[in-house]
């Protein structure tokens, strides 16, 4: 492997794992959609600022667009507090209308400037190490890796510094306030940061990568764990694995490296989805279908309590009664015995007569009691 694919693949982790870090509150707080909007209107940002300094170069370039992103979250949310729109709505109304702007003034403005939409969605990761970071005659690298490295150090400090408080504003706002706390303060601060990395991961990777790393990582991490920690670190996991995987992918299918990467997150959350162990979907009809069996269980249990040691109890407890008295077809029925008889809740008779256990009863009853 060579030291180019080795830098490819360094910058394109440490971009997913800066993203991914934020990105998990945005999917917390049911404001994933506000990073698909950041992540394009800080494009005025840029062009705005690129306007007033003349130099693509300028790291002021990364604090207008970071101002601009708080700008799209509290035109949104004043839209929102109208309440003429809802959340949706208004960031429909804000993203377009912010991203047209800038998109008319590069065409007329700055059309013979390296400052397109193209760059700004797309991205193109294999030609980041060719843009040097060099120092004294002295070559460091990526300019991006130094610039991404710099980001994530800024997105772990931050954590860091306000995980509680975070945490708090996240689950509970109401007492985040009471206890004397600012969530709309630390909010706009938390997306100063979201906007900060969006617009620095651009140059490499575009903010559709940025989009589907802030988000397709936290929420699959999500799935897989209910513990804030856990899902921060399981999101930072799976974001590299994204950034790795989608790498190769791209190798071996010749094909884009920003959309392999993508097509991998995708693919991790598909599989966090349908396979997650508590909240996937496969956990989900194994959950449904064992309650469907205990629930019919729990029937048979009470069916035979209430003919035991009655006229009819050897009519009413035998099996080949119970698809008639029941409504059940005769496969359920035999299946919905071994299950019971599994559990020792009843045995089975010569005759096919069904003879409750103490467990049985006392299951019954419980059942009963409900």
């Amino acid at each position: 492997m060579s030291t180019i694919e080795l830098e490819i693949q360094l910058l394109a982790v440490v971009v997913a794992v800066a993203c991914a870090l934020p990105g998990v509150f945005l999917v917390l707080r049911r404001t994933a959609l506000l990073s698909d909007a950041i992540s394009h209107t800080v494009l005025l940002g840029i062009v705005l600022a690129f306007f007033a300094i003349g130099d693509l170069t300028s790291p002021l370039l990364i604090l207008g667009a970071a101002a601009m992103g708080v700008v799209t979250v509290a035109l949104v949310q004043v839209i929102e507090g109208t309440g003429l729109v809802r959340e949706d709505a208004a960031i429909g109304l804000v993203f377009p209308a912010l991203f047209s702007i800038a998109v008319i003034l590069i065409s007329l403005y700055a059309g013979d400037v390296h400052l397109d939409t193209d760059a700004v969605l797309l991205g193109e990761l294999a030609l980041a190490p060719f843009r040097r970071f060099v120092v004294g005659g002295r070559d460091l690298g990526p300019r991006g890796l130094w610039t991404m490295g710099g980001i994530l150090l800024l997105n772990l400090l931050f954590l860091f510094a306000f995980f509680k408080e975070l945490k708090l504003s996240t689950f509970d706002p109401g007492l985040a306030a009471a206890l004397g706390l600012s969530p709309v303060l630390l909010h706009y601060a938390y997306m100063a940061v979201v906007s900060i990395t969006a617009v620095g991961a651009f140059d490499s990777v575009g903010s559709i990568l940025v989009v589907a790393f802030m988000i397709a990582p936290p929420a699959a991490a999500y799935l897989l764990s209910d513990r804030l920690p856990v899902v921060l670190l399981l999101s930072a996991l799976i974001g590299a694995h994204c950034a790795i995987s989608g790498y190769w992918l791209a190798r071996w299918m010749d094909a884009s490296i920003a959309g392999s990467m993508a097509t991998m997150a995708g693919v991790d959350f598909l599989l966090a989805f349908l396979f997650a162990p508590g909240r996937g979907l496969v956990a989900q009809a194994r959950r449904h279908l064992r309650q469907k069996t205990e629930f019919a269980v729990s029937m048979l249990a009470i069916h035979l309590l209430n003919h035991e040691g009655g006229p009819e109890e050897e009519r009413e407890c035998r099996v080949g009664h119970l698809p008639e008295h029941l409504l059940w077809s005769e496969e359920q029925v035999q299946r919905i015995v071994r299950d019971a008889e599994r559990s020792d809740l009843l045995e089975v008779r010569s005759g096919g007569t069904l003879r409750l256990t103490e467990i049985g009863r006392e299951r019954a009853r419980r059942a009963m009691a409900i």
